[in-house]
């Protein structure tokens, strides 16, 4: 028996590749004889370079660049053994965990380090970028990203701006690079959000960033006017519009206005790059995990694009969670055969993190007893 393990990190706790590792010892156990496969994977959001770096084998390239509030950082970007391809995690310059909580506010953030890691690749030469949004501390549209490309964003006096959240009213005019070429560049976007509105960046992101009321209308009101600016200036229409421009504080309307980008689903782009499909022709069961098993897993979830795809090869799943929180109905319709919670008894937090490998590893343990494989 061929057994795939493919599962997200465990938030706050284990990343993709631990987990798999924790699973397949404990699989060991009782499964001696099983031909086990780690698979680890991700949804675009953190993790993501890790994830791509196990499978496509990416060496780090560090940058100085800057962080959110424009300090002076070194971060890595993701580059192929060939050079050819780069893969560049918005939050390893732009990330909300770069930041103590009293400086998080996205009226003050800017995605220009972000720029500087894809200026960077683009400077060594690479055909194609590979940009994994998620975690960020912004709200900027992408602009500064843009700028450190060489757009330029003037105000009224024909000034360059540095732009941030607060900033993007005050843009009066926006120039393109002179001599920039950006390559071939997907975009990894694990959420469908438009960049502006109710369900806007600003208005469902921007909170839990830092923003308070008034800054997440300001937020919302620059998004917006940005939006007008790509159309009337730029001939880019609609853009907003596209599930996914909300992405990262608005990035992901950034990298199509400024970078000719491709939005894809993040959980599917990754699956592509690394190769699923082929591992999934060799496999007799799929082992996944998830932090949290509940009904949002139906609305586009890792765990239920592995179930999609699993489905249509005759390959079943089960999962392993931190916390199961769905119904057997529900577990179905994600796709799953079966699902179990690590934890046996509800215990605090912190705790229940700490313990995320050795209570993998006994749930893994007790798998061929409980259901027929």
């Amino acid at each position: 028996m061929r057994i795939l393990i493919a599962s997200d990190s465990f938030k706050d706790a284990l990343p993709a590749a631990e987990v798999c590792r924790s699973i397949a010892a404990g699989l060991r156990q009782n499964q001696g004889n099983a031909d086990i496969a780690l698979f680890p994977l991700a949804d675009g959001g953190e993790g993501t370079f890790e994830v791509l770096a196990f499978h496509l084998d990416l060496h780090a390239v560090e940058v100085d660049t800057f962080d959110p509030l424009l300090r002076p950082i070194r971060a890595s970007y993701g580059l192929s053994a060939d050079g050819s391809t780069a893969v560049v995690e918005l939050a390893r310059a732009s990330g909300l965990q770069l930041l103590a909580r009293q400086e998080r506010n996205p009226l003050h953030t800017s995605t220009y380090g972000t720029g500087l890691l894809l200026a960077d690749a683009i400077d060594k030469g690479v055909s194609k970028i590979i940009l994994a949004l998620g975690g960020s501390a912004t709200n900027d549209a992408g602009a500064g990203m843009a700028s450190a490309l060489g757009w330029n964003f003037l105000d009224d006096s024909g000034h360059e701006m540095a732009v941030t959240g607060l900033a993007l009213s005050q843009i009066a005019r926006i120039t393109p690079p002179e001599f920039v070429i950006v390559p071939e560049t997907e975009v990894i976007c694990d959420v469908t959000n438009p960049l502006f509105g109710p369900e806007g960046a600003a208005f469902v992101y921007a909170r839990q960033k830092g923003a308070d009321e008034l800054g997440i209308s300001i937020l919302d009101a620059g998004l917006r006017h940005v939006a007008r600016l790509t159309t009337e200036q730029l001939g880019k229409s609609d853009l907003a519009r596209i599930p996914g421009a909300g992405a990262a504080g608005g990035t992901g309307f950034g990298a199509m206005a400024f970078l000719n980008a491709t939005l894809r689903r993040g959980a599917d782009l990754v699956m592509d790059i690394a190769g699923f499909d082929d591992a999934l022709a060799k496999t007799d069961l799929v082992i996944t995990g998830e932090g949290q098993l509940d009904g949002q897993t139906l609305h586009g979830k890792l765990v239920q694009s592995i179930c999609r795809r699993a489905t249509l090869s005759g390959v079943p799943v089960v999962a392993l969670c931190g916390r199961l929180a769905a119904s057997p109905e529900q577990l179905a319709a994600i796709g799953l055969k079966a699902a179990w919670s690590i934890n046996e008894v509800e215990r605090p937090l912190q705790e229940m993190l700490n313990r995320t490998a050795e209570n993998l590893t006994r749930t893994a343990a007790q798998i061929p007893l409980s259901w027929n494989l």
